[in-house]
This record gives structure tokens, sequence and C-alpha cells, in this order.
């Protein structure tokens, strides 16, 4: 199948990369710069990827989100809270209904390209903060796209039945280059090592007994998660 990849530059979107090249043929992955605070560092990296691998790389920008939409995710938006990424806190870190725009986006873009699917890297714990991960949504999106669409476009989430240390491995085995990859909402110099996406990347490579290749200003002991308070 010839495939998009929405791949921002985190780990999880570029393992999605590596396993699409894997899989099927790649068309193009796409990076949306919708103004997040962290868009300047993660985004360089997916081209890094796109690179290494032979695949076309387009930026795709989205100024409207910044400037309308309400998060603190975005440069318009207050800070980044600290804690782990299920807490409720992190619902201040949302962007109201991105999946639903990207992919809509995305799906376009496949059409127009003569590609047949889209793969998202969406896994299993991204649901608990976030609407539009949702078992029910990407149904629903995925109904969406192949009805919208002349070529009936699929929606690939080859990871929603993984955990991020689960991705963790399987980047790993692909070949992933990990220290080369983006997760920390604040776009520092450093991956901070207190915000949400840093907790879960910390906690995915423990669990995945995998050296964690990342320089954090921050070492502190991890927070424990409220799912499993």
């Amino acid at each position: 199948m010839n495939v998009v990849v929405l791949c921002s530059g985190g780990m999880d979107s570029v393992t999605a990369l590596y396993w699409a090249a894997r899989e099927h043929r790649v068309a193009a992955a796409l990076s949306f710069n919708y103004g997040a605070k962290h868009n300047a560092r993660e985004i360089p990296f997916a081209a890094e990827h796109a690179a290494r691998l032979g695949v076309r790389h387009e930026v795709i920008a989205l100024d409207f989100i910044n400037q309308l939409f309400a998060s603190d995710l975005l440069q318009s938006g207050g800070e980044i809270p600290d804690g782990h990424y299920a807490a409720a806190n992190m619902q201040q870190t949302v962007v109201p209904f991105r999946n639903a725009i990207l992919l809509s986006i995305a799906c376009g873009f496949a059409e127009s390209s003569g590609a047949e699917g889209v793969a998202i890297a969406a896994h299993g714990g991204d649901h608990a903060i976030y609407p539009d991960c949702r078992e029910d949504f990407m149904r629903a999106m995925s109904d969406t796209m192949r009805l919208g669409t002349y070529a009936a476009v699929a929606l690939l989430r080859p990871f929603i039945a993984m955990t991020k240390a689960e991705i963790a491995v399987t980047g790993a085995k692909l070949g992933v280059d990990f220290a080369r990859t983006w997760s920390c909402y604040k776009g520092g110099e450093l991956h901070c090592g207190r915000c949400g996406t840093c907790v879960e990347r910390r906690e995915a490579f423990a669990l995945a007994g995998l050296a964690d290749p990342t320089v954090y200003a921050s070492h502190d002991p991890l927070p424990t998660s409220p799912r499993a308070s």
C-alpha cells in the first residue's frame, strides 16, 4: 500500500515512519507547524529521519490554530504544566480537534498524491486525555476518510494496541535513533524531564528495558500515574 505518514518528529511518529517504510511504500511524511511550543524542536527531527529513509517530507503551516485555538501547548497559551501525562491538568495541553484537522489534511493530500492510506502513531495510552484519540473517534474518522474519498483512503493505526514502551521496543528493532527525536512540550534546549510528555518518555524507556539516550534538564523521581492510584 502507498501511504502517507503523520510524522511530528516524536518517538512514536518516527517509529511509525520506519514501520511504514518497512511494511508499505511511503508517499510522504507530513509534519504540521501549528504554533506548538515544541514544533521548532521536533520538526527538524522528522525531516532528518525522512531524509535518512529517502522519503519525501512536507511541512504544512497551520498558523490559524495558534491564532484561534485555546491550548497551553500553543505559543499563544500559558505555561506547560509538570506532572504525569494522564493527570487532569494535562488537559490544558490538548489542542481542540487537532487529530481531526491533521487527518483531514493528510487524507486530502493522500488522495491527491495517489496514496491509499494514512498512518498515525496513536497508541493505547493516548486516549487518557485526548478525545480525538479515543477508539470511537478513530473509528468514525476512519469511516469518514473511507467514505469521503474516491480512493477510500484507509486510516492505519499500527500501534493502537501498544503501550509507549512497546513502541520504543519496536522502534529499537527498526533501527530508530531515539536520541534524534523530540518529546518535551516546553520546547527548550533540553528535554525538561518534568512535563507530561517527558515523564511518559522516561517511563517508556524504563519499562522497555532500553537505555534512554535523552539528555534531560531534570532527573527528579517520576510521579505516580493517576491510573495507578
